[in-house]
């Protein structure tokens, strides 16, 4: 049973990795090569990442048939690639202007491994047998009409071990063991990212990016603490903020940009905004006080470039050419400081973390199709997905 699930250090169990930034606690060799998959798997359309946690790997996938809809959760052996289990339920595709299918990362806890359906419902299974511990409603919790219209894509975000963090307009805190809500937050229009905990001054917070913009709650009892106001064209507000101590770095999408806010009492006081970075659905990484990230939607005529911004200051320092191939893509960090990006036309690079400039260094083509979810290095493999649901596993070699 998995209930005595062995979690080890190189395990990658929630969206955003072990230490929820976007950083692995890994390191690739000197001279990586990317050129050996060990196995490959269809899962699904969607853009769900894995979650890897005692040598199984966790993803989600969505299947259509003339009539109807299924959503899939799946489980399968790290290192074989074989399957382990599924779990299966009725779902629409939500394929409005791209090609739909779950969004969120499971995460996997204590023995359970949580994912959140597009339609808004969110789901407990055994993460050794695949077994349905629970399953909860947030649309009817929250009293909505349905989900919104990208559908849900926030990934069950754990504030502690005995509490879950799941967002449907407001946010909800969770009984992890029965699904019962602890507390739930003001009522907002729905959004699609995940929140993220911090604690300063003493206070334990979370900030959350929401439709209307960025909200700091309290984390024991969800009250709201602080707003301020960040609409984005469309309504797609996707990210996780980004914390370094009292500050909160946010970006978006569709010409909006990104902003510094310090949080001082129960004030959020603007230090920067500016155009330089639009993190359309993929986070940037903090390392060092730069952040690295795809400028994802056009803004003065150009196309998607990555980009190296100051946190404090908000000042670009540089900006990789649309000719270098990577489009909207996605990416991590390892813990040496090594960004390992994985392009939109699928094909996985690494480049220094270095706002000196951008000098990519390794590169193979791993995948096909449509590449915008997030690449993830759990025990020397590295795990990348297209939107069709070819789902490979790449093993990290020495050259």
């Amino acid at each position: 049973m998995l209930g005595a699930l062995s979690l080890s250090a190189a395990d990658w169990p929630q969206w955003r990795g072990p230490t929820e930034d976007g950083i692995s606690v890994e390191r690739l060799p000197a001279k990586p090569v990317f050129t050996q998959t060990l196995w490959q798997k269809k899962v699904g359309t969607g853009f769900s990442s894995v979650a890897v946690a005692g040598k199984r790997v966790f993803t989600m996938g969505h299947s259509s048939s003339k009539d109807n809809g299924t959503e899939t959760v799946w489980c399968f052996n790290a290192e074989t690639g074989a399957e382990l289990w599924q779990y299966s339920y009725a779902a629409p595709l939500i394929d409005r202007f791209y090609e739909g299918g779950p969004g969120a990362t499971p995460t996997v806890r204590g023995g359970k491994v949580f994912t959140y359906s597009k339609h808004g419902w969110l789901h407990c299974n055994d993460a050794a047998t695949g077994k349905l511990i629970w399953e909860r409603d947030l649309v009817a919790e929250a009293g909505l009409d349905g989900p919104p219209e990208w559908g849900f894509a926030c990934s069950p975000y754990f504030l502690n071990d005995d509490t879950l963090l799941i967002e449907a307009g407001a946010t909800f805190a969770l009984d992890p063991a029965t699904g019962a809500v602890r507390w739930k937050g003001q009522r907002f229009t729905p959004a699609y990212g995940t929140p993220k905990a911090f604690e300063t001054d003493g206070r334990k917070l979370i900030a959350v990016m929401k439709t209307e913009g960025l909200a700091v709650l309290e984390a024991a009892t969800g009250k709201t603490v602080a707003t301020t106001a960040w609409k984005t064209a469309f309504d797609t507000t996707a990210t996780t903020p980004i914390i370094h101590g009292r500050q909160i770095f946010i970006s978006t999408g569709y010409d909006r940009g990104c902003a510094l806010f310090e949080l001082a009492g129960d004030q959020l006081k603007k230090t920067y905004e500016n155009k330089a970075l639009c993190d359309h659905m993929n986070n940037s990484v903090l390392i060092d006080g730069y952040l690295y990230g795809f400028d994802g939607t056009a803004h003065r005529g150009r196309p998607t470039e990555f980009v190296c911004l100051e946190l404090a200051t908000g000042k670009e320092k540089w900006r990789v050419p649309p000719d270098a191939g990577l489009g909207c893509g996605s990416l991590t960090a390892t813990a040496d400081g090594t960004l390992l990006i994985l392009s939109e036309r699928g094909e996985l690079l690494t480049a220094n973390a270095t706002p000196a400039g951008f000098m990519p260094g390794a590169r193979h083509h791993v995948l096909g199709g449509r590449c915008w979810t997030v690449p993830v290095l759990s025990d020397g493999r590295i795990y990348c997905r297209n939107a069709r649901g070819d789902l490979v596993c790449v093993k990290v070699n020495q050259e």
